[in-house]
C-alpha cells in the first residue's frame, strides 16, 4: 500500500493487546448518545444530532455500506487528531475522506486521470476508494498524506445524508488498532463509546467487506488493496478505454 494512505474500512494494523483491552474496557464504561434510525422521525433526529456533533468538533460513529466508521470534520485538525488518537493510530496513517457527491472529487483533488473518473462514474456510490493528488489550497491536516487524499462516496443513504449536511468527513473504520472493524453499533460502542459524542445505529452494515483502494496519482492506475470490487470488474470498465489496473505486490 502507498505510504501515508489509509482507508476507513482498512484491515486493522499492528495488534497491541494491552492497549486494546484497556481502551475497550474504558470505552464500555463511558456514555455517548446512541440514536437509531427505525423510522423517519428517529432517522432525522439521529442525523441532526450527528451533524451538530461534527459542527462542535466532536467525533461520531456512522454506518456505511462497508463497515461502521468513526468520523470527524475533515477541515478540523483537532478533531482529526482526536480520531487518530481514539483509534490508536499515528499521523502516518491518515484517514480517507468520505463525500456525498462525485462532483466533490474535483474540489478535493487535482490532475484526476480519465481512468479514475471512469471508475468513479461506474462504482460511486460504492466500495471504491480513489487515492488522488490533493488540492494544495485545502486548509486541512489529515496527517502525513504526502500530498494525496483517499476519497470515497459511500453507497449508504444515512451516511450520505449526514455528509450532505456536514461536508466532507475524515472517516476511518470504527475499531481500535488490532481489533476487527465494527459491523454494527454494538461493536462500535464497545470499542469507541468513550471517544465519540454520537453513534448513529442503522443496524448491521450491509457490506462487511473493505473497499477496494486504487492509486490514481499517476498515468498508470494501481490497486493498492483488493476489497469488495474485484480486478475483473474494474478492468471491465477500463479496457474499452485502452487502460487496465495493475495490482501492487
Amino acid at each position: 500500500m502507498m505510504a501515508g494512505v489509509a482507508e476507513h474500512d482498512e484491515t486493522p494494523g499492528e495488534d497491541r493487546p494491552d492497549d486494546v483491552e484497556l481502551a475497550a474496557e474504558y470505552a464500555a464504561t463511558a456514555t455517548c448518545e446512541r440514536l437509531t434510525t427505525a423510522d423517519a422521525e428517529e432517522r432525522e433526529a439521529a442525523i441532526g444530532a450527528a451533524t451538530v456533533a461534527i459542527q462542535r468538533g466532536e467525533l461520531i460513529v456512522l454506518p456505511t455500506d462497508t463497515v461502521y466508521g468513526v468520523a470527524a470534520d475533515a477541515f478540523d485538525p483537532a478533531a482529526v487528531a482526536d480520531l487518530l488518537e481514539a483509534k490508536g493510530r499515528g499521523r502516518s496513517m491518515p484517514p480517507p475522506v468520505l463525500v456525498s457527491s462525485a462532483t466533490t472529487l474535483d474540489a478535493l483533488a487535482v490532475d484526476v486521470p480519465g481512468y479514475a473518473r471512469a471508475l468513479a462514474e461506474s462504482f460511486w456510490p460504492g466500495a471504491l476508494t480513489l487515492v488522488c493528488r490533493q488540492q494544495s489550497s485545502l486548509q486541512w491536516d489529515l496527517g502525513d498524506t504526502r500530498g494525496t487524499v483517499a476519497i470515497r462516496m459511500p453507497d449508504h443513504d444515512v451516511a450520505r445524508e449526514i455528509l450532505e449536511r456536514t461536508g466532507p468527513l475524515a472517516v476511518s473504520s470504527a475499531n481500535l488498532t488490532g481489533m476487527p472493524a465494527a459491523t454494527d453499533a454494538d461493536q462500535a460502542e464497545e470499542m469507541l463509546g468513550s471517544f465519540v459524542a454520537v453513534i448513529v445505529d442503522d443496524g448491521a452494515a450491509p457490506g462487511g467487506e473493505a473497499s477496494t483502494i486504487v492509486d490514481a496519482t499517476g498515468p498508470q492506475g494501481r490497486i493498492l488493496r483488493l476489497g469488495a470490487i474485484g480486478v475483473e470488474e474494474l478492468n471491465a470498465v477500463l479496457e474499452p478505454l485502452g487502460a487496465t489496473l495493475t495490482v501492487e505486490d
